[in-house]
């Protein structure tokens, strides 16, 4: 089947706090396709003061998943709008192999052909470092680091000039360690799945935002080596 859809489409996979959503937000920047966050997807709807919001609100404040059919459903109908149609870049799906094998069929049915799999790989000890110090901007969203990347002037926001910041609430210990421990059982049997297919490239996300972003560039032939 020849490729409707030429815009580049690429999924973003890694145990949480491994740099995935801030690289899907450097490289949407950079050459202007949709990013497509399921984690913000879902806090948006955890918000809600419905029966899928709130079991959204318990399950994350857990650390769990929500299910695949409910991810899937906002995932594919998501495609469908207006501003994916150059691309877009998927961060935090597919969760499980049952996502991933249900995203192809999907794909398929849209006439879109996967381009890449990029696995950021960081040891747990240093995921554990960047998510109980991560923040962000309550006004725009800018991310924030309490070692890695502070504000240029304390307390002030870079990019809007806000100054009241917010700290996710599953961003402890506790969870975190949860997190790490669904993601060995859930989501890594993805990463042999997208190996077998020939999509995967593993990227090495220890080093700075930056050099990572560089790598992921190569790999996605945005950029020589």
């Amino acid at each position: 089947m020849s490729k409707e859809n030429k815009g580049l489409h690429v999924v973003f996979t890694g145990a949480p706090g491994c740099g995935k959503g801030t690289q899907a937000r450097i490289l949407k920047q950079k050459i202007d396709i949709c990013h497509l966050s399921t984690g913000e997807m879902l806090r948006d709807e955890a918000k809600k003061d419905t029966p899928l919001g709130r079991d959204l609100k318990a399950a994350l404040d857990r650390g769990e998943f929500a299910t695949d059919e409910m991810i899937i459903q906002m995932v594919s109908s998501r495609i469908d709008e207006d501003d994916c149609k150059s691309g877009f870049i998927l961060d935090g799906f597919p969760r499980t192999l049952p996502q991933a094998e249900i995203l192809e069929v999907i794909l398929k049915e849209k006439n879109i052909v996967l381009d890449r799999v990029v696995e950021i790989q960081v040891p747990d000890e240093i995921i554990m470092e960047r998510i109980l110090g991560r923040y962000s901007c309550m006004c725009c969203g800018q991310g924030y680091h309490d070692k890695f990347q502070k504000p240029k002037v304390y307390g002030v926001c870079d990019v809007c000039g806000g100054t009241e910041f917010s700290r996710r609430q599953d961003d402890n210990r506790t969870t975190v360690k949860n997190r790490l421990i669904n993601y060995r059982s859930l989501t890594y049997p993805t990463i042999p799945y997208f190996e077998k297919k020939g999509l995967l490239t593993c990227v090495d996300g220890t080093g700075t935002i930056e050099a990572t972003g560089d790598k992921i560039a190569v790999v996605l032939g945005l950029s020589e080596k």
